[in-house]
């Protein structure tokens, strides 16, 4: 969880605008949430010393001072690079400079690395082994830094990355093109995920790319889509608008702390559809303390009926369950089904328990019907 320059700032990032989304993470609340990297995308290099180190250009100059900057505030510092000569945006890459990289990133105090292989393309055929072995070569010389860094893969999901990103060292990796701020956009990087649940869970995460929250391309319903959906499958929630120009709105959304959980859940199961009704997908996901969340996502261009009996949910809510609506923040009288209307692009979100059961109880029961 966090936030990343590039949705919003694009190539106009400076360092007075890293401090300013540092501080505005602590004064919105969004780190105690748990929103704690703020992470630098492309355009903070300058070019190399004579001995081949990476130097940052004018709008940055002292990364060291940046990082404790941000570090003094609890949070942690992301930076980006590439294993091409250049990166996307014509900058310098770590290309025959991995090793000398790392090292300089671990002194500064960097806690997360966005490694985008677009510069690649320009000195290598483009092949699932030459990606590896790219990203394992950085993904090697991070490890051998003996300093925590994420390690986070950009390449749009070539290849089946996520049958394999694990294996270079990475943590994290792009399973889709960049996202725009736009609903088809959205709904399909993150609809996408469904197919990929396996290959996911704890250290080792499918993202379909950053949150668009805030920027104005859409709804407040269709961003209300997005937070529930990356929360549901699990995806990283990296912020992408401005932090200090948030309406209500925007922060009802990023800092609903019920939802934050579901994304957070420690178990990290992926969500599964449990069925499909006309334009409404039921995704569900199994949680650590025996509850299960369901999720109500109408993808059509209207207002949907949507209705789910309980007990299609297992044995343990043939005799009801008691429902928690995540973005009302109420809690149900226990019942045996929900029958709702669901708004054009919009969700209804539900945590759920069998009726009359504690957590330590669903647990047990859950896990003995898991061997049965």
């Amino acid at each position: 969880m966090g936030w990343n320059s590039w949705n919003h700032f694009a190539g106009r990032i400076t360092a007075a605008d890293v401090r300013a989304m540092a501080d505005a993470m602590v004064s919105t609340g969004m780190r105690d949430a748990g929103y704690v990297y703020v992470n630098v995308d492309d355009t903070w290099e300058g070019s190399r010393a004579p001995s081949g180190e990476i130097q940052s250009n004018a709008k940055f100059g002292d990364m060291k001072a940046l990082a404790d900057y941000v570090h003094a505030r609890g949070l942690k510092l992301g930076i980006y690079s590439s294993p091409g000569d250049t990166t996307c945006a014509g900058f310098a890459g770590s290309h025959g400079h991995e090793v000398q990289d790392a090292r300089t990133f671990a002194a500064w105090g960097v806690d997360y690395l966005k490694y985008d292989y677009c510069g690649a393309r320009d000195i290598y055929p483009v092949t699932r082994e030459n990606q590896e072995a790219l990203f394992r070569r950085m993904g090697a010389a991070l490890h051998e830094t003996g300093r925590p860094i994420v390690y986070s893969l950009s390449q749009s999901g070539d290849f089946d990355i996520w049958r394999w990103g694990s294996t270079t060292g990475a943590n994290v990796w792009r399973t889709t093109p960049d996202i725009s701020d736009n609903w088809d956009s959205m709904s399909q990087r993150g609809f996408r995920q469904l197919d990929l649940g396996p290959w996911s869970g704890p250290g080792r995460w499918n993202d379909p790319d950053m949150l668009e929250i805030g920027n104005g391309g859409i709804t407040s319903d269709e961003y209300r889509t997005q937070m529930s959906l990356w929360s549901i499958l699990p995806a990283p929630l990296l912020a992408g608008n401005d932090l200090r120009t948030m309406d209500p709105a925007t922060k009802e959304i990023l800092l609903n702390r019920e939802v934050i959980a579901v994304d957070q859940d420690p178990l990290g199961n992926p969500a599964r559809r449990l069925e499909k009704q006309g334009e409404v997908d039921v995704l569900v996901r199994d949680m650590a303390d025996g509850s299960v969340v369901v999720g109500f996502f109408n993808r059509g261009n209207a207002e949907a009926k949507a209705a789910l009996s309980w007990d299609r949910l297992g044995g343990r809510f043939r005799q009801g369950a008691v429902v928690h609506d995540l973005w009302k923040h109420v809690t149900l009288p226990s019942s045996n089904s929900f029958v709702g209307h669901i708004s054009r692009h919009g969700v209804t979100l539900l945590r759920i328990n069998p009726a009359g059961a504690t957590a330590n109880s669903v647990a047990r029961d859950r896990d003995i019907t898991e061997v049965e």
